[in-house]
């Protein structure tokens, strides 16, 4: 069946491609490989659910149905016509259908869409041999995507993106995406059993998701998924693995990690989105000057994503807090620092350059995660 070896493709910032592909063959899955946008490997259905419940790094999970050169509608056409939706879709499945065009002859986004849609319903039409498709159930959201003339076909298994964890009902200022916090926590020189302090932790997203890793918790564990409803994945099959990340969360192994601001706001919220983690009691927070910050301890991680000038309108502001994060690092000789920025000026103002850096994206802003040992 077509369900059983597939294709499979775990969608990634620009960045993260890498540790995507890392995460899924700590993950056991087959024939991984990183590529511009994320991450393909070979899987079925279950592993597809599997890589929801897991993935801490990517954004989505998608079935790649067909991919091949297109240089005209006709040929679309075809290629669309060719999947067995027969197999795929339930009598009354609804198909949300969205595209992107870069580099291609096809570059209408929309005609590509309508396209798309068209063949689907042709094939059903003539493989079920019924006329009228209520679309009143399910939601199957296929993509479209076309670049350098390749047209590539997929069904999202996630639904929302998968940095949709359900503890976050309030952004703040600058939100730092779950995702992009899990990779930093991840790329930082932190593991589990070391102390791990956010000096800076606005709402709290870089402390849950160290939590989350520490703790094994599946970052989506109490979220639903768009590939649950689908007519040829088994329920039984779902709550299975499901019961089996649960088995895996233990929270009593959350230890040492914490974090403070100077915002009573920001805080309130981390307070929320702590609870709402189901973290209460885990993590330490509290409203604290970077300035005269002091942790006991010998060894351990700050992790933190300071303001940075797009953040801040008062620049000498930020340059000061740059300079305030050393002298936090000196006054914690055995501690690693670790920070995300889009300012230029952080290692110069800083005062030293970083031990190692990397270029990752916040959202559409190019950044610098920069890790001083």
């Amino acid at each position: 069946m077509l369900t059983e070896h597939m294709t499979l493709f775990a969608t990634a910032a620009f960045g993260l491609e890498g540790v995507v592909a890392s995460e899924l063959k700590r993950l056991g899955m087959r024939e991984v490989r990183a590529e511009v946008g994320g991450a393909r490997f070979q899987g079925s259905m279950a592993d597809a659910f599997f890589c929801n419940l897991r993935l801490r790094c990517a954004d989505r999970v998608l079935m790649v149905l067909a991919e091949k050169e297109c240089r005209s509608f006709e040929e679309l056409f075809q290629l669309v016509r060719s999947i067995p939706w027969e197999e795929l879709a339930a009598p009354d499945a609804r198909f949300n259908v969205s595209g992107k065009c870069a580099r291609s002859q096809l570059m209408s986004v929309r005609d590509c869409q309508a396209i798309t849609k068209k063949a689907v319903i042709e094939r059903l039409r003539q493989h079920t041999h019924r006329d009228v498709f209520p679309e009143t159930g399910a939601v199957y959201p296929i993509g479209v995507s076309l670049h350098g003339d390749v047209a590539r076909i997929t069904l999202d298994t996630s639904g929302d993106a998968l940095n949709r964890r359900g503890y976050r009902t309030w952004n703040g200022e600058a939100p730092l995406r779950e995702t992009l916090a899990a990779a930093l926590v991840e790329l930082s020189p932190w593991r589990p059993g070391m102390p791990l302090y956010d000096p800076c932790c606005g709402t709290g997203t870089l402390l849950i998701e160290a939590a989350f890793r520490q703790a094994h918790r599946a970052p989506g564990m109490t979220r639903a998924f768009a590939c649950e409803d689908f007519s040829f994945f088994s329920r039984a099959e779902a709550d299975a693995l499901r019961a089996q990340v649960r088995a895996d969360y233990e929270p009593e192994r959350i230890h040492d990690i914490g974090g403070s601001d100077i915002d009573p706001e920001a805080l309130e919220l981390a307070r929320r989105h702590v609870r709402q983690a189901g973290l209460e009691g885990r993590i330490s927070l509290s409203r604290q000057d970077l300035r005269t910050l002091q942790l006991s301890g010998g060894e351990g991680v700050f992790l933190c994503n300071p303001p940075y000038g797009e953040r801040l309108s008062d620049r000498k502001s930020c340059e000061k807090l740059y300079r305030e994060l050393r002298l936090l690092k000196e006054r914690h000789p055995g501690w690693s620092l670790c920070a995300i920025s889009s300012d230029p000026a952080f290692e110069r103002a800083y005062g030293r350059r970083a031990d190692k850096k990397r270029r990752l994206y916040n959202g559409r802003l190019e950044c610098e995660f920069l890790i001083y040992r």
